[in-house]
């Protein structure tokens, strides 16, 4: 990492995410319309580049799954908006996913003020990420997922070589080419989104890239891990009223079963959306079905097999 202001800015110089356009010198003296018409085509690169790594991204998601499947957790780590991208991701599975909130976890260069105000040289502290996963009693069955649009970040590199000294699984997701996290990490993930519309300016196409792939990362797992029956959520969290009301309506979906029905399996399985369907297709009680996805390891797919075999 460079060590001085000069090579921290020869360093950018390198980086395609930083590069600057000379095309688009006078973009302010456009019509706003031709602004949006500019933003909106970069935009449309952007799961292009997402395309080009879909193995990479795919074999990382499998190894993330197995991880999960006996018990490790998903940790996110970034600075600015790659950590901020990274703890709305976590933020999302408990309501979707019904996962516990120490499943899937997102951390920030800076913690929790940093989501709202920036916490000047966070980013630059590898000592900090090494503490942070430390106070989360890193384990060699988590898995690591350091993002930086530069790939430089010491923030998100240093999580990365930590975790894996540490035995966990590591991926590296940065929108540059032969990025020191890549390096670092056993699935380096390198989505090169080209320079930005405003220079620098990585909370753009880098951002959007990010968001992108992280959505795939938590949404595959989940899938794995039998969290979706098809393309149903049926692990969801029935908190408030329009996540009852959806409740009901992936019930109702999957078995085609009658109001009525949909509500005595519902109230009887406590709200589980999964366990209801499998009472209903499978007709059994609550506690049968309860204990029969006990058995598959909670894939309402499985139970059902083991049910009709």
């Amino acid at each position: 990492m460079p060590t001085s202001y000069s090579e921290l800015r020869a360093q950018l110089a390198t980086l395609t995410t930083e590069a600057f356009r000379p095309e688009l010198a006078e973009i302010d003296r456009l019509p706003t319309l031709d602004i949006a018409r500019l933003m909106n085509g970069e935009d449309r690169s952007v799961p292009e580049a997402v395309a080009r790594q879909l193995p990479v991204i795919a074999a990382a998601i499998d190894a993330t799954a197995a991880r999960m499947a006996r018990g490790g957790r998903l940790i996110y780590l970034g600075a600015g908006t790659a950590g901020r991208l990274g703890v709305l991701d976590a933020s999302e599975c408990p309501p979707t996913f019904n996962t516990d909130p120490s499943q899937v976890v997102g951390l920030i260069a800076g913690g929790p003020t940093a989501m709202v105000r920036a916490v000047e040289g966070a980013e630059d502290s590898r000592e900090l990420a090494v503490a942070d996963l430390t106070a989360l009693g890193l384990t060699a069955d988590d898995t690591v997922v350091g993002v930086s649009a530069s790939g430089r970040t010491p923030y998100a590199v240093g999580a990365v070589e930590h975790a894996r000294a540490q035995g966990a699984l590591t991926i590296g997701l940065s929108c540059n080419e032969d990025s020191a996290l890549a390096a670092a990490a056993e699935h380096g993930i390198e989505v090169v989104t080209g320079p930005e519309l405003l220079t620098g300016s990585t909370r753009l196409k880098a951002g959007t890239a990010q968001k992108l792939v992280l959505n795939m990362i938590s949404t595959l797992t989940m899938i794995r891990l039998g969290k979706t029956y098809g393309n149903l959520m049926v692990d969801v969290r029935a908190s408030n009223d329009k996540l009852q009301a959806r409740s009901r309506r992936i019930v109702a979906l999957a078995t085609g079963a009658p109001d009525e029905q949909i509500e005595a399996a519902l109230a009887a399985a406590d709200g589980e959306v999964k366990n209801a369907i499998l009472m209903i297709l499978a007709d059994v009680d609550a506690p049968t079905a309860a204990e029969r996805l006990k058995a598959s390891g909670g894939h309402l797919r499985g139970a059902l097999h083991a049910t009709t075999a």
